[in-house]
C-alpha cells in the first residue's frame, strides 16, 4: 500500500512539472510573436506580397539579376519578374505604364518622354553604376590591339567601303571583317551610334549579325579571329579568357586606353564610358512592394556593380537617390 501511495505521489509531481513546462513554452511563443522578424513587412507593419515588373537593358541585366536573386531570399512572397529586351524595349513598356522599372544603358529619348506624357506616366531616372562599352575581338586575334575612333567608323559605318581588315590597315590580314553588334532596341547600340557613328547608319549586310542578347555576340566574336563587336564591360570580364578588349584612341595625339575599373570611373576611357540607369514609374511607388524593391535596388546597386564587373557610384550618390525615392513616395 505504501508502495502504491509512493508511486501516486511521483506521478502527481510529473504532471505538475509538465504543466509548468507547457506554461513556460507558451509564454516563450508569445514573446517570439511580439518580437518577430519584420523583414517581410512595410514601415506600417503590412506584410509584403504582389508583383514587381522590371524590363529593359541587357547591359543592366546582370546587375538586376544579382539584386533580384538576393531580394527573393528576403521577400519570398514578392514576385519580381525581370526581362532582358533592350533599353528601347523597356521604355516601350514603361512609357505605357506596363512595367514598374525600366532598365537602360542610355538616357530616355525625347520621343519616349513625350509618349510617357501622353500616357500620363511619370518616369524618374536612377543611376545604378558606370560601364565602359567594350570593343572586343577574339583572343585568337594576334594582329590588332588598339583602334582609333576613325578606324571604328570605317569598320561599322554603312557608308564605308572597308570590308576587310586590310582595308583598315594594309599590314592586317586580307580577311573579311565579321561584325557582331547589339540590335537597334539596345541602349548599347544607341550609345555607340551616338558617340562613334554620330547617328549615321551602321552596316547591315551578310557579314553583320545583330542581337539583343549579349551572350550571342560574345559567342560569335570568340569563335572567329576575324570578328569584332561591342557590349558592356561586364560581359567582357565574364569571358576575358576568350576575348581581347581593344584600346581606343580618342584623338590624334591621344594614347590608346583600354577599359578597366579606373579608366571607366575617371572617364579616361573616352568616349565609351557611360552611366547605367533604371527608371521607376512614379505611380508604381504607391505599391509597397515596388517601393521596397526600388529602395533595395539602390541600397545594393554598389555591391551588384562590383560583383558583375561594373563601377559603383560613391555611396553618397546612392543615398541621395534613396532620399529622392522616399520623397516621391511620400515617406
Amino acid at each position: 500500500m505504501k508502495s502504491f501511495k509512493h508511486l501516486a505521489l511521483i506521478f502527481t509531481l510529473i504532471l505538475a512539472l509538465g504543466a509548468l513546462a507547457a506554461c513556460g513554452s507558451s509564454e516563450g511563443e508569445d514573446e517570439d510573436t511580439s518580437n518577430g522578424d519584420t523583414q517581410s513587412e512595410t514601415d506600417g507593419g503590412e506584410a509584403l506580397s504582389g508583383n514587381v515588373k522590371q524590363a529593359g537593358s541587357s547591359t543592366v541585366y546582370p546587375m538586376a539579376l544579382y539584386i533580384q536573386e538576393r531580394y527573393a531570399s528576403k521577400e519570398s512572397d514578392v514576385n519580381v519578374t525581370l526581362q532582358s529586351i533592350g533599353s528601347g524595349g523597356g521604355f516601350e513598356k514603361s512609357t505605357k505604364g506596363e512595367i514598374d522599372l525600366s532598365n537602360a544603358s542610355r538616357p530616355i529619348k525625347e520621343e519616349e518622354k513625350k509618349k510617357a506624357e501622353e500616357n500620363d506616366v511619370n518616369l524618374h531616372e536612377l543611376t545604378l553604376a558606370y560601364d565602359g562599352l567594350t570593343v572586343a575581338v577574339s583572343s585568337e586575334n594576334d594582329f590588332v590591339d588598339n583602334l582609333t575612333v576613325d578606324q571604328l567608323k570605317k569598320i561599322f559605318l554603312d557608308s564605308s567601303d572597308a570590308k576587310k581588315w586590310s582595308d583598315i590597315n594594309p599590314e592586317w590580314p586580307d580577311e573579311t571583317i565579321k561584325i557582331f553588334a547589339p540590335g537597334h532596341d539596345s541602349g548599347t547600340f544607341d550609345y555607340f551610334n551616338e558617340v562613334i557613328l554620330e547617328d549615321n547608319a551602321m552596316r547591315e549586310d551578310g557579314d553583320v549579325q545583330t542581337s539583343e542578347d549579349d551572350n550571342t555576340l560574345v559567342r560569335g566574336i570568340k569563335n572567329s579571329e576575324y570578328a569584332i563587336g561591342f557590349f558592356g564591360y561586364a560581359y567582357y570580364l565574364q569571358n576575358e579568357d576568350s576575348l581581347k578588349a581593344l584600346g581606343i584612341q580618342n584623338g590624334e595625339d591621344a594614347e590608346p586606353v583600354k577599359p578597366n575599373h579606373d579608366t571607366i570611373q575617371s572617364g579616361e576611357y573616352a568616349p565609351l564610358s557611360r552611366p547605367l540607369f533604371t527608371y521607376v514609374v512614379e505611380s508604381a511607388l504607391e505599391k509597397p512592394q515596388v517601393y521596397d524593391y526600388t529602395i533595395y535596388t539602390l541600397e545594393n546597386a554598389g555591391d551588384a556593380a562590383k560583383e558583375v564587373g561594373y563601377v559603383a557610384l560613391p555611396e553618397e550618390k546612392y543615398q541621395e537617390q534613396i532620399d529622392k525615392v522616399k520623397e516621391l513616395a511620400g515617406k
